[in-house]
């Protein structure tokens, strides 16, 4: 098996395992309750807090609140910042790329009256800060631009725009769950009030994410019933999956660095090898400025899905888009963002890597993506 698909989700790795073994059947205290069984997975939840706000470089511990999932980390950024603040103003700007937790969240605000500017992105994925200048009225209270595309791996300027961000008094947010754990950041160096990220990206468990609030900043819940997570968040914190959570964002920080040049490194071989051995091949978003293990392709008159599925009977396992839009089979919202018309949308692949991917499993892809396209193009010829 090879598998390419770690934009989708990685495997979870042993230091992570480990950790949350005896949390599951043997400190399986609530970290609510006030005896002592209860306060060691309260204490554990303290140090895993710390773990998850050293690895994104927070002043503190308590700007991070354990959340489900990044899906759920953007709906309560998004909800929570624009609900708190509408006595300032109901106008909100996003980009047209965003991941569907971020734009289909976005619609749901606008049933409540609030408006929202989507901003057009270039060819090559990126959303221009003139764009974003002329989309600032004076009722904007949040802005939220991804940290990188989860489809084609770009990298947004979001420095730029959380410069921006602070010349206007404007909430910022960005979604970095495709970011986190793939390039070095902290987000005392970034202008970010509100930042996503999730577990499973960087070899964590599935089920538990994480939103970074500044300081500061305010915002409202979604849920009610409880006191958990400074009452933002209530609900019986999952102490296993915490635990995973911050073993893994451990062993990240300590590796991130390394990873991000040996996956730089990869991705440059892979995208030059298919570009020598097929034809009519063409790379969606920047050659560079682009997640060091990501690579989206379009194959001229190839539908991208045929290709995943005969590399699928291979046992290679790659995508043709985001794992959160599977089984619709709509082109690409990101890609025709980009410009691209609905059959090249369509004709896309998106190859992702990680720690275990070698150079020798991208041999074997360049082989038989070369096979199974020029059988495909052959078949139109006849």
């Amino acid at each position: 098996m090879i598998y390419l698909d770690y934009g989708a989700t990685s495997p979870l790795r042993q230091e992570a395992y480990e950790a949350m073994l005896p949390f599951w059947h043997q400190e399986f205290g609530n970290p609510g309750s006030l005896h002592n069984f209860g306060q060691n997975s309260h204490e554990t939840i303290i140090q895993a807090r710390k773990t998850i706000a050293n690895s994104l470089g927070a002043k503190s511990a308590r700007e991070i609140i354990f959340t489900s999932s990044g899906t759920e980390s953007n709906n309560l950024a998004i909800i929570g910042a624009a609900r708190r603040n509408k006595h300032r103003g109901q106008h909100l700007i996003t980009s047209q790329i965003e991941h569907p937790s971020v734009l289909e969240t976005c619609r749901f605000l606008e049933q409540e009256g609030f408006q929202v500017t989507y901003l057009p992105v270039d060819r090559e994925g990126f959303v221009q800060i003139k764009d974003v200048k002329a989309a600032i009225r004076p009722d904007t209270v949040l802005i939220s631009i991804m940290a990188a595309n989860n489809e084609t791996g770009t990298l947004q300027p979001i420095y730029e725009i959380g410069q921006l961000t602070k010349q206007h008094t404007i909430l910022f947010h960005t979604d970095a769950v495709q970011f986190y754990g793939k390039i070095p950041f902290s987000v005392q160096e970034l202008p970010i009030d509100l930042l996503s990220i999730g577990s499973h990206k960087i070899y964590g468990p599935k089920g538990v994410g994480a939103l970074y609030i500044r300081r500061g900043v305010r915002i409202d819940p979604l849920l009610f019933g409880g006191g958990q997570e400074r009452e933002l968040r209530p609900s019986t914190l999952p102490t296993p999956l915490i635990v995973g959570f911050a073993a893994a964002a451990k062993a990240m920080t300590k590796e991130v660095a390394y990873e991000e040049q040996r996956l730089s490194n990869l991705r440059d071989y892979c995208f030059s090898q298919i570009q020598q051995e097929i034809e009519n091949v063409e790379l969606n978003g920047h050659p560079q400025k682009r997640l060091p293990g990501n690579i989206n392709l379009s194959f001229e008159g190839i539908e991208g899905q045929a290709v995943l599925l005969e590399l699928n009977r291979e046992e290679i396992y790659i995508s043709s888009g985001s794992a959160c839009s599977a089984g619709k089979h709509a082109a690409s919202h990101v890609l025709m963002a980009m410009g691209r018309n609905e059959e090249i949308a369509h004709q896309s692949l998106r190859i992702t890597f990680g720690r275990q991917t070698t150079k020798n499993d991208i041999d074997i892809l360049v082989n038989k993506l070369k096979s199974i396209i020029g059988y495909f193009r052959s078949m139109k010829t006849r």
